[in-house]
């Protein structure tokens, strides 16, 4: 069989697997371990591979896909601004442009009225960082160790979990801290509300060691994503809000990925009442049709590029293709009701559904999570709290969680797992039935991960 012919009887999904494997380098990978699926097509919840099976996505892809795949009213505004106009430097004022900024702003809490726009997360962070720095004349920035800030240069130095090991050294000034998380705890405390106000005084000791006149910001995410779904105590974001402003600190809110709908509110933040400085914003704005991303700035912060100038810039900063999809998918957020309905799915669905399948799978050491952003810690032990699997496993030492992905994925669910975790985040537009057959989906694979109990 000649090279032709042998090409012509390939199956799609074949030629799809071979070109990627002979030149596509994908991130996070060793190369050669990998074996990506050939994904077709997408829509609302699921996406189909090129073999024609069908997937409940309860990843949203990289938690971004708030609005579900293929949402009409987005890709009909994309569509429209294509045929319009397909791009514009940023130094040009432009309808898209504005009225993105200006809708974004919008839903924002009150006093973050501008909006520097990027193309993605990573660079929202990083560029809200120089601006905390230049505003303050200080260079440290505090982050805590659960966190992922992206992966430039000065993001993955910010970031706090394993995947900035590589990368080290990094961009100096940088001071990582423990955040609250009351099933781990590391100040030893008995209820959430101690594990709060210890996580608070760590906070204060630490800005005292290494000098409040250094430090520029205080980086974290109101609720930890990838490192845990990690919900605040309460008053524990009240508490650094408090702390930032006694030592005239820059507050950074991280919500690329709590943010726009995840925790059925807007931004996180709003859920207790805290006001940052500056917060940073990218995935869910627009569900990653376009990338996107940004930082809202408080009065004070944009005062200070008042007459001087703002040393950052980016090509593609407001990209008129970007912002029409961000305008349209606020749109569709508010005409939908969408932020009640996640806030109807975490309280009366996700968030039980959980709980029972907690009671019945001795592997599940504990459910948290609210909206549609939610995680089950998986253990050996419920009462030891042994992991399912050590701290950054790979190999054979991760078995247990490969095992669970794949019973998953055989009956049709695509999970979110990351170390011991396995995360519950389907689009912000779920259907309640959706929802249900994941947890279904769950319960079968779950009794896999309870083989490696020790209860």
């Amino acid at each position: 069989m000649t090279q032709t012919e042998s090409t012509q009887t390939e199956s799609a999904a074949a030629r799809v697997r071979r070109l990627d494997r002979a030149h596509v380098f994908h991130s996070w990978s060793a190369q050669g371990r990998i074996d990506p699926l050939p994904v077709a097509r997408a829509s609302g919840s699921y996406f189909w591979d090129l073999d024609g099976r069908r997937y409940l996505d309860f990843t949203s892809q990289l938690v971004n896909v708030n609005i579900g795949y293929q949402h009409p009213r987005v890709v009909a505004a994309i569509q429209r601004q294509a045929a319009e106009l397909t791009t514009l430097a940023p130094g040009f004022a432009y309808e898209a442009r504005s009225e993105a900024a200006r809708l974004i702003a919008e839903v924002a809490p009150a006093g973050l009225d501008r909006v520097f726009f990027t193309n993605g997360g990573a660079e929202a962070n990083e560029n809200a960082v120089r601006m905390a720095r230049l505003h303050t004349g200080r260079h440290k920035v505090l982050a805590a160790y659960r966190s992922y800030h992206g992966a430039t240069a000065g993001a993955i130095a910010l970031t706090g979990d394993p995947r900035r090991w590589p990368s080290e050294p990094g961009s100096p000034g940088v001071v990582h801290y423990w955040g609250p998380y009351p099933y781990r705890s590391a100040f030893h405390a008995r209820d959430e509300a101690e594990e709060g106000e210890r996580a608070l005084a760590h906070l204060r000791q630490t800005v005292e060691v290494e000098g409040p006149h250094t430090i520029a910001a205080v980086l974290l995410e109101p609720v930890v994503g990838t490192n845990g779904i990690l919900v605040p105590p309460p008053g524990y974001l009240a508490g650094v809000r408090e702390l930032c402003d006694e030592f005239g600190i820059v507050l950074i809110a991280d919500e690329v990925m709590a943010g726009f709908g995840r925790c059925g509110e807007w931004f996180a933040v709003d859920a207790w009442g805290v006001t940052p400085d500056l917060i940073t914003f990218a995935k869910g704005v627009n569900s990653g049709y376009v990338p996107l991303g940004g930082v809202l700035i408080s009065d004070a912060i944009a005062d200070t590029f008042r007459d001087r100038p703002y040393p950052g810039g980016l090509t593609y900063s407001g990209h008129p293709l970007a912002c029409a999809s961000a305008v349209a998918s606020i749109e569709v957020f508010r005409e939908e009701g969408l932020l009640d309905h996640v806030r109807r799915l975490g309280a009366e669905v996700i968030g039980p559904g959980l709980r029972e399948l907690a009671e019945r799978h001795p592997s599940v050491g504990e459910v948290r999570g609210l909206g549609v952003f939610w995680a089950l810690e998986l253990v050996r032990d419920r009462a030891t709290r042994e992991p399912l699997v050590p701290f950054n496993a790979s190999g054979t030492a991760a078995e247990p969680m490969a095992a669970f992905t794949a019973a998953c994925r055989r009956s049709g669910l695509w999970p979110f797992t990351h170390f011991n975790r396995t995360h519950v985040v389907p689009p912000c537009t779920v259907s309640a039935d959706e929802v249900r057959e994941g947890l279904a989906i769950l319960d079968e694979a779950l009794s896999v991960t309870d083989r490696w109990t020790t209860t």
